[in-house]
């Protein structure tokens, strides 16, 4: 997407259902073995009743809506903010929506609103991303789209 596209009220979304392996992964990629993720007599005891995905594996999602919808690929993350509102557990939906919010000509910067969903609606995650968007964008081929995840037309 060019830069000069990008203006307040532009959107994108990235939708994926949590997995098991989902899960696993990342535990394995960060080394956050917490049991609260990964073992389900533990997280039982727990406020949340049973497992939950990690917080960050869902806010990945958002990055993925921004690397791949708006503003699109060779968008650099700068900063995000995060607040966690609701638990996404193994099987959830979860849909991250980017909006763009300000959009700053003179520095190549785009001010998002970041939100993620889990299938009912109810919001998991929410807070505000900063992008620094490049004079071009490279080429690049995006995965495919099915069920559990990939690029939604807003």
């Amino acid at each position: 997407m060019e830069f000069d596209q990008l203006v307040p009220g532009l959107a994108s979304e990235w939708r994926r259902t949590v997995s098991e392996t989902d899960v696993a992964h990342f535990a394995e990629i960060t080394g956050d073995f917490n049991p609260v993720h990964m073992d389900a007599v533990a997280a039982a005891a727990s406020p949340f009743g049973g497992r939950i995905a990690h917080g960050m594996l869902t806010a990945g999602f958002i990055s993925a809506a921004i690397a791949n919808g708006v503003p699109g690929p060779g968008a650099i993350y700068l900063s995000q903010s995060l607040t966690f509102k609701h638990p996404v557990r193994i099987g959830d939906t979860v849909t991250a929506r980017v909006e763009v919010v300000e959009v700053k000509a003179r520095s190549r910067r785009v001010r998002l609103s970041t939100v993620c969903r889990n299938q009912d609606g109810v919001v998991v995650l929410e807070g505000e991303a900063l992008v620094l968007v490049p004079a071009s964008a490279p080429s690049t081929s995006l995965p495919p789209s099915d069920s559990s995840h990939g690029p939604r037309p807003d």
